[in-house]
């Protein structure tokens, strides 16, 4: 009799067990699935099969994103799990729509801006501590941006800007320049197996055409927007920064080459750090030398880098140019390391000089005369001396640092700008000795660019002013303002007279 208990009630208890996996199982797929996998499928993975690391057609395809892009109906949820279950017990997932998120992320573009994340994705493993080129890309550079995954062959987050009217995608013919730039960007994509190994692509879709109204433009480049205010770089260039997926980025334009291998520079530098930061046992196997750890000038280094991680440092890779044009046109013959680059630079015949030497604030405060004396192969690094408002160089930096406004659009200002928050939140540059980017020379939008540098020189005026009282008063609140993080605004924001007026009447700080 015992015995028949005992079968009846490991029956029932099977039956429990079975009932409760099924009802998990039912659970997760109704709840979990739509929500956390396509978050996952979203941030991390390419939607409709665009990674080129499966078996997958390259017929070229109109995404369905893209056809319900100004609809409103492509509300797809992104889900957090929680540790607060409903009353009824089930596992609560808070969401928030991925329209909702994306539009409060980028909510100082103009708009209408729809943002794609990771139309394509990169399908090979990418290290966390890497660095990652955040690049921006209009469809008449697709040349140029091919020539830069060529060369760097490491990770590469592009922000692509398609016109796209407000009316949709779904009535276009199939030489509308929207389409033609569609199919442009997924030949590009499949013209090298470098693409699918490292670059994710993130569409920004808008009705503004690339170029403002009245400037001439290249034909059959996709410039078909309704409306001016197309070139929303620091829009651009935050987009391609947040979907970045590693720990490091370097904000480049996407027309400089890379001739050295900065990359490497720092991700040894880290694994340094690394070590350093650990306990250290002197019976230990190392791939590195104990040496460096007791020299002054490999410590201060480490500092650098430390402060790098931390988000309160970035590193300035210098830049350059052809004098004659047409020299600067093929990478194929610029310089791979620092002894080539200076006797061209230094010579009795120079073809090459720093980048935009005529307007010598833009990137005088690297010190190239600093820069020129180190011999090559120092790999030293040297700190930004003289800062001011209208510089902008190129730079590795933390993914975390303040982001570029996005009130600035066309050229003028934008990139300076973005460097200018940095440098206030407590940011230092420092110079790589040994490194350089060199400029691919192409011809500019002269008109367009006279129109726009004098819309945003208006507009930085304003912003300097503005970001000055809003991180002065941020120091103040959280009592940092003496402190060494509080150094680069307080000596900055001096400068600007009204800024000194407005900090000494309402937060009582006299600069």
């Amino acid at each position: 009799m015992f015995s028949i208990i005992s079968r009846f009630l490991q029956l029932g208890f099977l039956v429990y067990v079975a009932v409760a996996v099924l009802y998990t199982t039912r659970l997760f797929l109704s709840i979990a699935t739509p929500g956390i996998l396509h978050s996952v499928k979203l941030f991390s993975d390419s939607s409709q099969g665009k990674n080129t690391g499966s078996e997958i057609s390259r017929k070229f395809e109109i995404d369905s994103r893209l056809l319900q892009v100004f609809s409103g109906s492509a509300q797809t949820p992104l889900i957090w799990p929680t540790d607060n279950p409903y009353l009824d017990g089930r596992t609560q997932f808070p969401a928030v729509h991925e329209e909702t998120l994306l539009s409060k992320a980028f909510t100082q573009s103009l708009h209408p801006t729809k943002i794609v994340p990771y139309y394509f994705r990169a399908s090979s493993k990418i290290q966390s501590d890497d660095v990652t080129i955040a690049t921006l890309v209009t469809s008449n550079r697709f040349k140029v941006l091919r020539q830069l995954v060529e060369r760097y062959q490491g990770p590469i987050s592009v922000a692509i800007h398609v016109p796209l009217p407000v009316e949709g995608i779904s009535a276009m013919s199939d030489d509308h320049p929207s389409i033609r730039a569609l199919k442009e960007l997924h030949e590009l994509y499949y013209s090298s197996p470098h693409f699918s190994d490292y670059v994710d692509v993130h569409l920004a879709v808008s009705p503004f055409s690339r170029s403002v109204r009245g400037s001439k433009v290249e034909s059959g480049t996709g410039n078909d927007g309704q409306g001016e205010g197309g070139r929303q770089f620091n829009l651009w260039r935050n987009v391609a920064r947040l979907f970045a997926r590693t720990e490091f980025v370097m904000m480049l334009d996407v027309d400089f080459a890379v001739c050295t291998d900065w990359r490497s520079a720092v991700r040894k530098s880290m694994h340094k750090l690394e070590l350093n930061d650990r306990e250290w046992n002197p019976n230990a196997p190392l791939n590195v030398g104990p040496a460096w750890r007791n020299s002054m000038n490999e410590t201060a280094r480490l500092n650098v880098f430390k402060r790098l991680r931390a988000g309160t440092a970035a590193l300035v890779v210098p830049v350059f140019e052809y004098l004659d044009q047409e020299d600067g046109s093929d990478q194929r013959i610029f310089p791979r390391d620092k002894e080539t680059l200076l006797r061209l630079v230094l010579g009795s015949a120079p073809k090459i000089a720093s980048f935009h030497a005529s307007w010598a604030v833009g990137h005088n405060s690297t010190n190239y005369a600093q820069y020129y004396s180190i011999p090559p192969g120092q790999d030293d690094i040297y700190p930004v001396g003289q800062y001011q408002s209208a510089y902008e160089p190129y730079v590795i930096m933390s993914k975390n640092v303040p982001w570029c406004d996005e009130r600035f659009t066309g050229y003028g200002a934008n990139k300076a700008a973005c460097l200018f928050e940095m440098y206030l939140s407590g940011v230092s540059f420092f110079v790589m000795s040994d490194h350089f980017l060199i400029h691919q020379s192409h011809k500019y939008e002269e008109q367009a660019r006279r129109e726009e540098r004098k819309y945003n020189r208006k507009l930085y005026t304003d912003f300097k002013e503005e970001a000055c009282l809003r991180y002065l008063h941020r120091f103040h609140v959280e009592g940092m303002l003496n402190s060494s993080k509080a150094t680069n605004v307080k000596e900055e924001c001096k400068k600007v007279k009204t800024v000194q007026k407005i900090a000494s009447e309402l937060f009582s700080i006299e600069l």
